[in-house]
């Protein structure tokens, strides 16, 4: 069955150009060129297996339309597309839970493979539901990679699906320090590109949402030059 992909952008050239490779790559296109006619969609149709989303929109600003996806359908996979291609917005994009980020023009060939790593890790995360695995248990932590759902210090704190793939890979092995390139293969299911920064984006709001361990040291930190590592716990 053909996974359906919700494109929410304006320029109507360019959306019959991504409409018609992405078809032929296999996935079914609706089409939305306002905020107001994917609100529609999403509330009046089946649910997209992911929704594309430009950021300038003609009645709305893209980034807003995020934050309600991710109040409404937190784990519906969003990747952000910009014309600007600013810093500020893809870090702001990715800040309020866009799991990936792509500057327009976009090679449509970049935008699939994007679009099917996201796919990957949803439909992993869907295989762990129903698999119904144990939680992930560290310290005064226990996260729950089948609901998204992370106990911290008996406060309930919720992750997006890219963020909790992230915590996956850095609990597998705490106190050792994982090379970007692999966290970034083994989290987000694709390859570390040159001045691509999602992974640190993603890293920062694990940080920002789990906070430092009780004693004030921090959980996740890095080392120059060998990646990222989630500490052991405080003795």
């Amino acid at each position: 069955m053909n996974q359906k992909i919700l494109l929410v952008d304006d320029d109507q050239e360019l959306c019959a150009l991504l409409n018609e490779w992405l078809t032929q790559d296999g996935f079914q296109v609706e089409l939305a060129h306002t905020t107001a006619a994917a609100q529609t969609h999403l509330q009046q149709k089946e649910l997209p297996d992911a929704v594309i989303l430009d950021v300038m929109l003609p009645d709305g600003n893209g980034l807003e339309f995020l934050r309600l996806l991710r109040t409404d359908y937190p784990s519906l996979p969003v990747l952000m597309l910009s014309a600007r291609g600013e810093p500020t917005d893809r870090i702001i994009g990715l800040e309020l839970g866009a799991d990936d980020y792509l500057a327009k023009p976009c090679d449509p060939r970049e935008l699939t493979a994007r679009l099917k790593a996201v796919l990957r890790r949803t439909q992993a995360a869907e295989e762990q539901i129903s698999n119904a695995g144990s939680p992930l248990v560290y310290g005064d932590l226990e996260y729950n990679p089948a609901t998204g759902i992370l106990l911290l210090n008996t406060n309930q704190v919720s992750l997006t699906l890219t963020e909790g793939k992230v915590l996956e890979v850095l609990l597998q092995t705490p106190g050792e320090p994982i090379a970007k390139q692999k966290l970034t293969e083994l989290a987000l299911g694709r390859k570390l590109s040159l001045y691509n920064r999602s992974l640190d984006m993603h890293i920062s709001n694990l940080r920002r949402k789990l906070g430092p361990f009780s004693n004030g040291d921090a959980r996740i930190l890095s080392i120059r030059g060998r990646g990222y590592y989630y500490a052991p716990y405080p003795a």
